[in-house]
């Protein structure tokens, strides 16, 4: 394995013992816990022969990295029931690769010493339509021994999950994909783009009705509930969005529309980027979060006392989140180029503040249609785009929100209009920059708590390292060089 140039650092993995874990409610710990391995082959016996008709060979198995990079390893079909018995090897250093795959290091990971186990969720492996013979699933990593490795991103989302629920409380969400579509070409070329014609335009869906409709096939094939597909502002960009779930499926989902959406594209010969920007001055792909909190079957965002019927848990679990939006930022905006896409005037979401259906503020309170409230109400969290791991965002957003809950937090009074329109100094913008938001990250207890200090840190040394690499770079360097990254 080539690893690039990368500092120097300790070569010890990431350690396996309790830090990141320690103090976990007996609901968070069994949120993480391995089944008994009798019980995992069984499964994925009964998976294996449900595969093997649908003329699955082979199976990807995927994690995201911290710099918001899905990274793989595939078994031929016959070998799953070993991975899900044993798992697949993965080195503890994939916590601090970069997305130019040069490796970092932080005080608790760096080095080539060391060995982890990826395990594949069998109850969320589907066969990729768009890839056949192929079948995915999203994978958990733990230690050579069977505990839960302490940086698993995925494990941590569903720490979060838990928590919420151990607080009798539950959340939908799902997260917008936005991507740009081009002409296959060298990756250092400019992107050529397959259709042209204004924004959100009939003519752009014209243009690749074809390519849209085997979209909208392969993930509805594969059990995905789309809600609606359209093309988006920039040239060549498109959305779509899909029904919300719990957090950890809207952010395996999240995953797996990017793969399908790629593939699709390869069979078009075309190029699909997920970056926060394809192009230096236009508008880049968002990531937005979409979430809601329930109990006992109750939206609680309608039906209450607060703005626009926020119940006091939702209007707390808000408060917390807009509060830590500045450090929320590094989970949420992974890539040094989504700086150049959180801008005043963009819909971006570049301030600090939450308004009804207000999409400059970052983040933006959706009723819905008078009849739908009900089920339909939800908060939209805008800041974030899609170089983001999407376990990283999620959990993240649930442990600020509860953090606000627990604290009884009351939101800020609302803003209306363009916040860029505004009295300066009126609004808090958001961290204009990877170091501003470091710097807030670094102040947080919250995140640093809740991430437990192996992922923390391992995150914060992919943050500074990815700072630094393109800190003097021009925007056009910057986009040119993470285009195709994401």
């Amino acid at each position: 394995m080539t690893t690039g140039t990368a500092p120097a650092g300790p070569t010890a993995p990431v350690p396996a013992g309790p830090s990141a874990l320690a103090g976990l409610s007996a609901g968070a710990a069994a949120a993480v816990a391995l089944p008994p391995r009798a019980e995992r082959a069984a499964r994925a016996e009964a998976v294996v022969d449900r595969l093997r008709t649908a003329a699955v060979e082979a199976v990807a198995v995927t994690w995201v990295d911290n710099a918001g990079v899905t990274r793989v390893k595939a078994v031929p079909l016959g070998g799953l029931t070993h991975a899900a018995q044993w798992g697949v090897g993965a080195a503890p250093c994939f916590d601090v690769f970069l997305a130019d795959d040069t490796i970092t290091s932080g005080p608790l990971v760096g080095g080539p010493t060391g060995d982890l186990r990826l395990y594949p969720d069998l109850d969320r492996i589907v066969p990729l339509a768009a890839q056949p013979g192929w079948a995915w699933a999203p994978g958990d990593r733990y230690t050579q021994g069977g505990a839960p490795h302490p940086g698993c991103q995925r494990l941590f989302a569903r720490r979060a999950q838990a928590a919420a629920a151990e607080r009798g409380l539950s959340l939908k969400a799902g997260i917008e994909v936005e991507w740009v579509v081009a002409l296959a070409g060298a990756p250092q070329e400019e992107p050529r783009y397959p259709t042209h014609g204004p924004a959100y335009g009939m003519h752009r869906l014209t243009d690749l009705s074809d390519y849209l409709r085997d979209v909208l096939r392969a993930l509805g094939a594969q059990g995905l509930s789309v809600l609606q597909i359209h093309p988006e502002y920039s040239p060549g960009q498109f959305e779509v969005s899909v029904a919300p779930e719990g957090p950890v499926g809207a952010a395996d989902t999240s995953v797996l529309v990017r793969h399908t959406v790629r593939a699709v594209s390869a069979r078009y010969g075309l190029r699909a980027s997920f970056a926060p920007v394809v192009e230096a001055g236009a508008v880049g792909n968002g990531g937005h979060l979409h979430l809601s909190l329930w109990r006992g079957g109750h939206n609680l965002g309608h039906g209450g006392p607060g703005p626009h019927g926020l119940t006091p848990e939702a209007e707390g679990f808000l408060a917390g989140v807009l509060d830590a939006l500045p450090e929320l930022l590094v989970l949420g905006c992974s890539s040094p180029a989504g700086y150049l896409r959180l801008v005043p005037s963009h819909w971006a979401g570049a301030y600090q503040c939450w308004g009804l259906e207000n999409r400059e503020a970052a983040l933006r309170l959706v009723t819905g249609s008078t009849g739908e409230r009900a089920a339909a109400a939800n908060a939209e969290v805008k800041c974030f785009d899609a170089s983001a791991n999407p376990y990283l965002a999620v959990g993240a957003v649930i442990a600020a929100g509860l953090a606000g809950l627990d604290q009884r937090r009351a939101l800020p009074p609302e803003f209306t209009g363009d916040p860029a329109a505004a009295e300066p100094g009126t609004v808090p913008r958001l961290p204009g920059s990877p170091a501003e938001a470091v710097a807030a990250y670094e102040r947080s207890a919250v995140l640093r708590e809740a991430l437990g200090e192996p992922l923390y840190q391992a995150v914060l040394a992919v943050r500074r390292a990815e700072g630094e690499q393109y800190a003097t770079a021009t925007p056009e360097e910057l986009v040119a060089a993470t285009r195709w990254r994401y």
